[in-house]
This record gives C-alpha cells, structure tokens and sequence, in this order.
C-alpha cells in the first residue's frame, strides 16, 4: 500500500480513512487518501520528493489540500484540519489548518473510517476503537450528534452496511431512528445524492430493504412508501447489467420507486427517465408498448415494472423489443416510391401487422406494401 517512497522523516504523513480500513479487511481500496499531520501545501512545496520528480496539479487553500503527480500518479495530500459544521447539514466550516492527528481522525463518519497508519513507521494509529469495531463488524459513529451535522452519514452508513457485512451498533442505531423521526430537510441533497447514486449502484437488494424498512428513504422523500414486491437486483442484472453496457443511472430505479424526487438536483438526462415514466400512457394495442417504450430508457420501464404493470413491461423486455421489421427505404424505391414521411407511415404499418405475426418474412413485408399501394 506504500505508494509515495518517500523518506518521511517526519513522521507526519498517513494513510487515513478507508484505505486503511481495507486493508485491514484483507480487500483492495477504492480510494487513498494521505494526510499530512501539518500544512501540506507547505510540506509539499518545501519537499524535494526525492530529487524533485512530481508536479504539483491543484492547491485548495481553505481546505489545506494539494493534488502532485507522483511517478506518474495523481495523489492527494490533505492537511490534518478541524471543523465545525455552522449550518447543519451542510458541509462544514474549517476552523484550523494544521491541527494534531486525533483532531483530523475525530470529524470523521464511523470509527472504523476513522484509522491511520503511518507511511514512515507502518503503525496504525486507532484513538477511537476503529479496530475492535472492525473485527466486530460494527459501524459506530464518533459522537452523538454526528447524523445532526451531516445526515448523509446514515447513507453511507447504508453503504458500508452492503459492501462490509457491517451492521449499526446500538447507540448509533438508536441515534439514526431518532434522527429520522425528526429530519432537517434543510440539508445539502448535492452530498444526498451522490451518497445514492453510489449506494444504489451497487445494485443491492438488500440495501434497498434497509432503506425502506428502516425509512432512512424520508431523507429523500417525505411521504410513506412501502417496499414493492419486485426484487430490484433481479430486474438490474437482467435487463441492465446483462446487457454489457455501463450503466450510470441503475440507482434510479430504486430511488425512482420513491415518486417524489423533487428534493435532488437532478440531471436532464435523469430528470428525463423519471418524466417520461409520468407521461406513459394506457395501453390500447402491443403496437402502442411498441411505439411507446422503444423511444425510453431500460430504467423508465423498469420503473413501469416496478409500480404500474409487470405484465406490460415483460412483454416488450421479453419479447416485443426483438420483433424488426427487414424492408427499408431502399426497397420502398425500388417499388416506385419516392421518399417522403409517407415512408413512416408504411414501416409503422409493416410493424403493427409483424408485431401481431412475428413470422413475417422479408418477402411477406413487400407483398404488404404492395397490397396498401
């Protein structure tokens, strides 16, 4: 794990957060994160790095924070800094840059998040029972108010619930039930929803029961909302992930099923899904799911599943979606025709009748066009 040599004979460099815990864990970290028990800007422009070979890329001077290119790496170094959180729920306020260790490890969310290990010594640092809650599976905030100040905790929380196996200890249980009983929607839903999108595509079942269950969904949404008989991972892994491409908006699908969104600095894109979900209308004719969901995402009729028709949804996920009519416009000229929006019209006829005859062949499509010319 000791990605920067470095011959920190300070002391004063750590690895911190969750690639200490993960490594602990015996798993690989998603992330790194060093901090310098000091100012790291001042540390980093003051340090030759063995024999000068980074570049340093960006400095955030209210947070303490410098991003270097390293052996051809980018690596984020963050000054040990304190804070206060002035309006809750919003991010917080740094009070002092440079503060000792234990101040840095105490904003954290849960104490297993809340380790250091040394980058000169190799030793871990635990001021908070990090490790012990580690071997106990449990999830322990650092102190009472933690979910006042930042309730996006609780989703993460969540998160780590799914990914570790974790469960809450009891206070902390205790604290989350409480807070939910008594939200300040007056938050920053930015940080909601990133902690959504990256709880929820993680694509889990399991997850998404806590969250309804344990209503940790009010933070969202204030109304009641039941948990849907569909098994959400089922459909995911069926219709979206089987599919081979990268989906960005699985989380969607779960946290659709809330109804109101309003709360969540949406993209156009995601706002799209959740519109067209609205305006899907009553069906009259397979031609019409036809016509209707081939213009939608795979998550807006997922959605469809979920809360209106599992029928209608599987038909065309199952079967209609597949149904192509063979003429196009070439074959239409060669009839005689000349292009024009009759054209659609045409290929829609073609479809209805091989929608309601999937066996149509090629040449049966020509001889349809014929008998309607």
């Amino acid at each position: 794990m000791n990605i920067l040599k470095i011959n920190d004979t300070s002391n004063k460099l750590y690895y911190v957060g969750g690639v200490v815990r993960d490594e602990l864990l015996g798993i690989e970290s998603l992330d790194v994160d060093i901090t310098y028990v000091g100012n790291a800007i001042d540390f980093v422009k003051n340090n030759d790095f063995n024999d000068g070979q980074f570049e340093i890329l960006q400095i955030n001077e209210p947070f303490g924070t410098v991003r270097i290119l390293f052996d051809g790496q980018e690596v984020d170094i963050a000054s040990t800094r304190s804070e206060i959180y002035e309006k809750k729920g919003h991010l917080p306020t740094v009070t002092k840059i440079g503060c000792s260790l234990k101040e840095d490890v105490l904003r954290r969310d849960f104490t297993v998040n809340a380790l250091a290990k040394s980058i000169a010594t190799g030793e871990i640092v635990d001021y908070v029972g990090g490790v012990e809650d580690l071997k106990n599976k449990k999830l322990r905030i650092l102190h009472d108010k933690s979910f006042i100040d930042d309730p996006t905790r609780i989703l993460r929380g969540l998160k780590f619930s799914v990914r570790f196996g974790f469960e809450l200890e009891e206070n902390t249980k205790n604290l989350q039930e409480k807070y939910l009983k008594n939200i300040n929607h007056d938050m920053c839903y930015k940080r909601v929803k990133k902690e959504l999108i990256e709880t929820f595509n993680l694509n889990s079942q399991a997850a998404f029961e806590k969250f309804i269950n344990e209503k940790i969904y009010k933070l969202v949404c204030e109304k009641n909302v039941e948990l849907p008989n569909e098994n959400i991972e089922n459909l995911v892994k069926k219709y979206i992930i089987s599919s081979g491409k990268n989906p960005q908006n699985i989380w969607l699908v779960y946290v659709g099923v809330l109804g109101d969104l309003s709360k969540l600095p949406l993209t156009k894109n995601e706002q799209k899904i959740l519109n067209d979900f609205s305006s899907i209308p009553e069906f009259k004719s397979d031609f019409e799911i036809y016509k209707t969901f081939e213009k939608m995402s795979v998550e807006t009729i997922l959605l469809y599943w979920i809360l209106k028709d599992k029928k209608i949804a599987q038909k065309y996920l199952d079967k209609l979606f597949k149904i192509k009519i063979e003429i196009n416009g070439n074959d239409l000229v060669k009839m005689g025709l000349k292009p024009s929006k009759k054209f659609g019209e045409i290929f829609d006829y073609i479809l209805e009748k091989k929608i309601e005859t999937p066996t149509l062949t090629k040449n049966d499509e020509i001889k349809l066009v014929r008998d309607i010319i």
